[in-house]
């Protein structure tokens, strides 16, 4: 089994990256465009819900394309644990409890992003001479 999966991993690295990337561009899009839904108040650029609005939108497009992945998912995974403890934790430890269960789930997907790469399908693996960098 493993034989056949193995060759597949770089792929449905992509398609996790891919779809966890298009899921949180829509919380930048309510927030700024109350696109799906309506934002529970109007967009102010210079606010928290301002910043991580646009830390949602400009940050889940990149991620969607796999351009700079590891350092912005490095960011958006930092983003989300300061958004679960800020906005979750104080009600309860337990995120079923909380509703942080997308906090969380975003900020490990985005550090397992940071750390793995942007899989094959990305924009980072179209320039040649792009150093790898660790950090």
């Amino acid at each position: 089994m493993m034989d056949f999966l193995a060759p597949h991993a770089s792929k449905v690295l992509s398609l996790l990256r891919i779809v966890a990337g298009l899921m949180f561009v829509q919380h930048g899009t309510q927030k700024i465009f109350s696109f799906p839904q309506a934002a529970s108040g109007p967009f102010e650029l210079m606010s928290q819900m301002g910043v991580g609005g646009v830390l949602e939108l400009v940050g889940g497009v990149l991620i969607v394309l796999g351009l700079f992945t590891r350092p912005v998912a490095f960011v958006l995974s930092g983003m989300m644990a300061v958004a679960y403890f800020q906005f979750h934790a104080a009600s309860s430890l337990y995120p079923l409890v909380n509703g942080g269960e997308l906090a969380v789930l975003y900020c490990f997907v985005f550090l397992y992003l940071s750390f793995a790469g942007p899989g094959a399908w990305a924009l980072d693996s179209l320039t040649p001479n792009r150093r790898r960098r660790r950090f």
